[in-house]
């Protein structure tokens, strides 16, 4: 347990690493729009923070797959978790 809820936090990092960047450049694309920069400059930068949400939107599933886990252990409700984990992932794609 010790080793997932490392994992755990390492993820936490990573995620939020990720977001301070993707951050940044949703502040360059305002920018860019701004400066009145050209439409396909504008584009592959949206595009660029489009894969970068997805990319952090895995480790998000991931570590939450992760604490579903180390919870269905700990409370011995695996059908909860298991439940609540189909749940967030039909919202997800329903969304």
């Amino acid at each position: 347990m010790v080793t997932q809820s490392k994992d755990q936090d390492a993820l936490k990092k990573d995620v939020l690493a990720r977001m301070k960047r993707i951050e940044g450049q949703v502040r360059g694309i305002q920018r860019m729009i701004d400066e009145g920069k050209e439409c396909e400059d504008v584009l592959v930068q949206v595009r660029a923070v489009r894969s970068a949400l997805r990319a952090a939107t895995g480790l998000i599933m991931r570590r939450y797959v992760m604490r579903c886990q180390e919870q269905s252990v700990t409370t011995g409700d695996p059908v909860g978790q298991y439940e609540k984990l189909v749940k967030l992932i039909t919202d997800f794609i329903d969304g």
